[in-house]
């Protein structure tokens, strides 16, 4: 063969090979358009664009348009969407240990938070892989603190008040009704008006939950402890995730993980500057009595434990959790 038609030969092997194929990943969020979370997004998945020569796409659907949490998880199975940002409690239903991080009064300050994540943020991702999903990091979302119509200082101050659960949160429910609150199931677009008409008179929310969804304009008292630690996380169905070349998963990685990193800390900041607005608009923060604390998390303690015991969550995970902050606490932590 002579090198001309050898060149030729190359030429049309090279047209009739197959371009890598494009993906378009369609993610459903709660998140309204124009937000920070999808302005973060979008900018992420411009990148990744650019990067991949186009092959790697995203599709949001903002706004809770696919529905609640348990509808884009159906849908997700089905194919029909790839991925989706949750909090991490809406995904212990393909992944129970996700739960471990927001275990109501688990945590005392975020320097506790900040240690338990560093010992606990790999085995947790390992295991949403495991499960099906990949994930990029997890995005901090602040502690939710008790806010109500009345200050909450003691246990006896939480004797009939009524509070917000939200669906299918089965953990708070039963450490809310443990600790002597009568718990109310809603779902979170109905919170507002379950405020206004004294439906409920207490709920758990960060500083920056409360102003967004604007239950502020409706609580009066704060107590200043933490209750439950929020986490979000964004994950991509790995049977779609696992389609891309080596490289395009590589780029993938590589800027959602850096923006997930960033997210994780500008939340942080935006709740302290949202805690210092809820001051500035009126709230009253309120301390808890020493008493009522100690109380407080021993009853969630045994709550949490009784719920490992029945499968929620894997024992295993919940010892360690509590074993790793009684070392930090007592200063024996490994560094």
């Amino acid at each position: 063969m002579t090198m001309r038609r050898l060149l030729l030969a190359v030429s049309l092997l090279a047209f009739s090979l197959p371009a890598a194929a494009a993906q378009t990943f369609k993610i459903a969020t709660l998140a309204p358009d124009g937000s920070s979370w999808m302005n973060d997004m979008r900018a992420a998945a411009e990148e990744i664009g650019k990067r991949t020569d186009n092959r790697v796409q995203f599709r949001f659907y903002p706004g809770g348009v696919m529905g609640n949490d348990q509808s884009v998880l159906r849908k997700i199975r089905i194919g029909q969407l790839h991925g989706a940002a949750f909090t991490a409690g809406s995904l212990a239903e393909v992944y129970p240990d996700i739960n471990v991080l927001g275990l109501p009064f688990l945590f005392r300050n975020l320097d506790e938070v900040d240690y338990l994540r560093s010992q606990l943020d790999p085995v947790l991702r390992k295991g949403l892989e495991d499960a099906g999903f990949v994930n990029f990091g997890f995005a901090e979302g602040g502690f939710a603190k008790v806010m109500s119509t009345r200050p909450i200082r003691k246990t006896t101050d939480l004797n009939n008040e009524k509070a917000w659960v939200p669906d299918n949160d089965k953990i708070s429910y039963r450490v809310m009704s443990a600790l002597g609150v009568s718990p109310v199931r809603m779902p979170i677009t109905d919170v507002l008006t379950g405020l206004q008409t004294g439906l409920i008179s207490v709920v758990g929310s960060s500083p920056l939950g409360a102003i967004a969804f604007q239950w502020h304009t409706r609580i009066k008292y704060m107590t200043d402890e933490p209750l439950i630690y929020l986490v979000g996380l964004f994950v991509i169905d790995k049977r779609a995730f696992d389609k891309l070349s080596e490289a395009d998963r590589k780029v993938v990685r590589e800027v959602m993980e850096a923006t997930y990193a960033r997210l994780d800390k500008a939340n942080r900041e935006d709740n302290a500057r949202a805690h210092q607005a809820l001051q500035q608009q009126g709230v009253e923060f309120v301390k808890a009595e020493p008493d009522a604390i100690r109380q407080w998390r021993a009853t969630a303690e045994r709550v949490n434990r009784e719920l490992a015991k029945e499968g929620m969550f894997s024992e295993e995970i919940t010892d360690r959790a509590y074993r790793l902050l009684e070392e930090y606490r007592s200063g024996k932590a490994a560094q």
